[in-house]
């Protein structure tokens, strides 16, 4: 006889957080994507940030499937979206990445909002971590950004800056949730 649970339906809440577990892993995806053109392009630095972001991203995943797990709800492990793979220069990877944890940062807000709305404090709680972790993020791609473009095409200035600089420090936040399976 097989062993599984049984599916309760879900709030809303559970449903944005099981579609953020996807959200997590397609951004893993993508940073791959961004480090593999980086390294196509003898950039070693930049390939390394986005490598460890991508180790994140998938960090992140896996610490919302190991809150679904302590709260007893089904998980389902998605697969992951389309990746973009050409790019024309570094500005069009950088502005991407930026993009995208804007949008993590409207969906954990959305997040929160609605364990708000059902009165749910634990997983308002639970999110908190998320909300603070958004706004470091989208303040690293904003720097690296502004780096870039203040680097005028001499990406080796942008490969020393990184090497100097800590610039996503590969997430070694002590109060980052439990991870299911144990962070990489």
């Amino acid at each position: 006889m097989a062993l599984t649970k049984k599916k309760e339906p879900r709030s809303k809440f559970y449903e944005l957080l099981q579609a953020q577990i996807h959200n997590e892993f397609n951004a893993s995806q993508q940073y791959i994507a961004l480090a593999v053109w980086f390294d196509a392009e003898d950039l070693p630095q930049l390939a390394k940030h986005f490598y460890k972001q991508s180790v994140e991203e998938r960090n992140h995943a896996m610490a919302l499937v190991q809150y679904m797990l302590d709260r007893d709800h089904h998980v389902e492990i998605p697969g992951t979206g389309e990746v973009r793979n050409d790019f024309s220069s570094v500005t069009e990877l950088i502005e991407l990445a930026l993009n995208q944890e804007k949008e993590v940062a409207a969906d954990i807000s959305a997040m929160a909002k609605a364990a708000r709305a059902e009165e749910d404090y634990i997983s308002e709680q639970f999110v908190q971590w998320f909300l603070k972790e958004q706004v470091e993020e989208i303040s690293q791609m904003n720097t690296l950004l502004n780096v870039v473009k203040r680097a005028n095409g001499n990406l080796f200035e942008v490969e020393n800056h990184l090497y100097r600089e800590s610039v996503g420090d590969g997430g070694t936040d002590s109060q980052m949730p439990p991870v299911a399976g144990g962070k990489l």
